[in-house]
């Protein structure tokens, strides 16, 4: 499977992932919701900037942490213990102070020529897709969450 990971444009995200000075990305819901349990090392990741309609960059993922059932300590603890990797902002840190935490990192990471995406209705912040060319322009086919259902 691929990931596709939209990036907060007013955090700057994506430039953070270029730059290097962040290698891990957090996903946080009060139930286990996309991507948690559902991406693996090993695996791409493409993303894009909110905002835009351009797929720019592509990594490996390294390695995922998945959390359910946390309290406010261990969500502070692990977003501590993470955040030379994760770099959140304080109003991210309070974004992702959620039960249940998938924490994703990744390497090799590299800019692409932009990707044109073609956006449909119902997606989420994370896609999880068979190849990047099913949300490309041209190329794409209807997005339908079946593959991010557990196996």
């Amino acid at each position: 499977m691929v990931h596709l990971v939209y990036c907060d444009d007013k955090e700057k995200v994506l430039e953070k992932i270029l730059s290097k000075s962040k290698t891990m990305v957090v996903r946080g819901a009060a139930g286990k919701k996309i991507p948690h349990s559902r991406v693996f090392a090993g695996e791409t990741l493409y993303f894009m900037k909110k905002g835009t309609a351009s797929i720019t960059a592509t990594a490996t993922v390294k390695a995922v942490q998945n959390y359910v059932k946390l309290s406010d300590e261990e969500i502070t603890k692990i977003l501590d213990e993470n955040q030379k990797k994760l770099n959140l902002s304080d109003r991210q840190k309070e974004k992702w102070h959620k039960k249940c935490l998938c924490l994703v990192e990744f390497e090799n990471v590299k800019e692409i020529p932009p990707l044109a995406f073609d956006h449909q209705g119902n997606m989420d912040d994370w896609l999880i897709i068979e190849k990047i060319e099913d949300v490309v322009v041209g190329t794409s086919i209807k997005f339908d969450y079946e593959k991010s259902k557990f196996k």
